[in-house]
């Protein structure tokens, strides 16, 4: 029992806090994951932020819809190139699926997105050729705010540095006064 506690005090020791985008690390220490997205996912995060900025900004509402929904596959796609492995059998490689066929594969946790976006699919097809009235002002507006919280919700899952909170600054306590009497009157 006693070589365990030692072999876990080892590791903790080589592998350290979280390093901390905000500053020195303090005594709270979220809990580590493995490893932060690879760059080509945060390209993709990146791409669909930007196309979602463009879409709240475009005119017509077929526009608006289909830059949206390539918003959204953008983001499926970030996290295919974070979580996806290459198909083993020559026969599953043949096949040419969509993202939203194999999104619930490697992400069952957002399997109800990529229905939500599969089935929105034909629309934006619509809306691309130019079909007059393929897709309402209604239809766009509500793709933007499924596209955004779908964004904000694969930044969260993929992004996995931690951000620690800044130490506290006791300038009291730097200077060499005793703040007890003023912080906890009742503590005599």
């Amino acid at each position: 029992m006693a070589s365990y506690h030692a072999a876990a005090a080892r590791r903790r020791r080589a592998s350290g806090p979280a390093p901390s985008l905000t500053g020195p690390a303090s005594d709270v220490h979220p809990v580590l994951r493995r490893a932060t997205a690879p760059p080509a996912a945060l390209d993709l995060l990146a791409q669909a932020r930007a196309g979602l900025d463009e879409a709240t900004t475009l005119e017509t509402s077929n526009e608006r819809y289909a830059t949206a929904h390539l918003a959204a596959l953008r983001t499926a796609a970030a996290v295919l190139a974070a979580r996806g492995r290459p198909e083993t059998s020559a026969r599953r490689r043949a096949k040419i699926r969509s993202a939203w066929e194999v999104l619930p594969e490697i992400a069952p946790e957002l399997t109800e997105w990529s229905a939500l976006f599969a089935s929105g699919a034909r629309r934006r097809a619509r809306a691309e050729a130019g079909i007059q009235g393929a897709a309402s002002r209604r239809d766009a507006d509500d793709l933007i705010r499924d596209v955004a919280m779908f964004l904000r919700l694969v930044e969260r899952m993929l992004v996995l540095q931690p951000v620690l909170p800044q130490p506290r600054q006791d300038t009291d306590r730097q200077e060499g006064t005793d703040t007890t009497d003023r912080d906890f009157p009742d503590a005599g």
